[in-house]
């Protein structure tokens, strides 16, 4: 079962148009996510999945690998599903989808996602996988940015939201926990995901993850030591620099 990592990234953006283009500290973000997730152990190869030339030209111009995927796709694991298709991927090949607005993506992040498909008992019962951070800023909380989820006793999924769960109708000192942007699936998976249609709570919540939830499938949760927060709005990107300069 080789590994390989896909980034997706499009150009357009209502909040933050060209977003994987944007400099911070002195280099496009998309080379920041790209260079990180290349540390990583055991992989085959790290792409950038993109309709977008410019975006290509400048992953192209800094020595990365580059997948070119159709416009229309409606998520980023629809345009992964492309660009495997383009290489011609067997369908026992694990794929780690990692968002292209994560500049502080930990390589550690890649490893563990992928871990529970490593592990010797592994039956095959989830073709899934995910990260989850325990929140320390309290503003994350209730934050529609920052994605929450909850888990079964097993580290399954049961929901991901952009609202506040749990919500503690009588108290509050309960641990929470948000969402990461990078997923770990087989090829076969990923192609059974693109077939299906755009569900009716990812809809609503704008989270590709609720098709999988929808459809009856298991997504493994495993815990991250590393936050890998998002650019979202122009602010963000000043955030990230002084974090990346700070040794993030």
């Amino acid at each position: 079962m080789q590994t390989y990592v896909f980034i997706p990234a499009r150009y357009g953006s209502s909040r933050l148009p060209g977003k994987p283009l944007k400099l911070i500290a002195g280099k496009p973000m998309i080379q920041h996510v790209y260079e990180r997730i290349a540390k990583a152990e055991g992989l085959a190869g790290v792409y950038v999945a993109t309709d977008d030339e410019r975006i290509a030209t400048v992953v192209r111009n800094f020595g990365g690998q580059v997948v070119m995927t159709p416009v229309e796709a409606a998520s980023g694991t629809d345009r992964i599903a492309a660009a495997a298709a383009a290489l011609n991927l067997a369908d026992d090949s694990l794929i780690v989808n990692v968002q292209g607005d994560q500049p502080l993506v930990h390589h550690e992040s890649i490893e563990a996602v992928i871990a529970p498909f490593k592990e010797p008992d592994y039956d095959g019962s989830f073709a899934m996988s995910t990260l989850s951070f325990k929140i320390i800023n309290e503003a994350e909380i209730t934050s529609p940015k920052d994605v929450k989820l909850v888990t079964d006793v097993h580290g399954f999924a049961l929901y991901f939201s952009r609202a506040t769960i749990p919500h503690g109708r009588d108290y509050w000192d309960h641990d929470s926990y948000k969402h990461l942007g990078v997923y770990a699936y087989t090829k076969a998976f990923v192609d059974a995901y693109a077939s299906w249609p755009l569900g009716r709570l990812e809809d609503i919540e704008k989270l590709e993850q609720l098709r999988v939830l929808e459809q009856g499938h298991k997504i493994k949760v495993v815990e991250s030591r590393y936050d890998s927060p998002e650019v979202d709005v122009p602010g963000d990107l000043e955030i990230m620099e002084a974090l990346l300069l700070s040794g993030h």
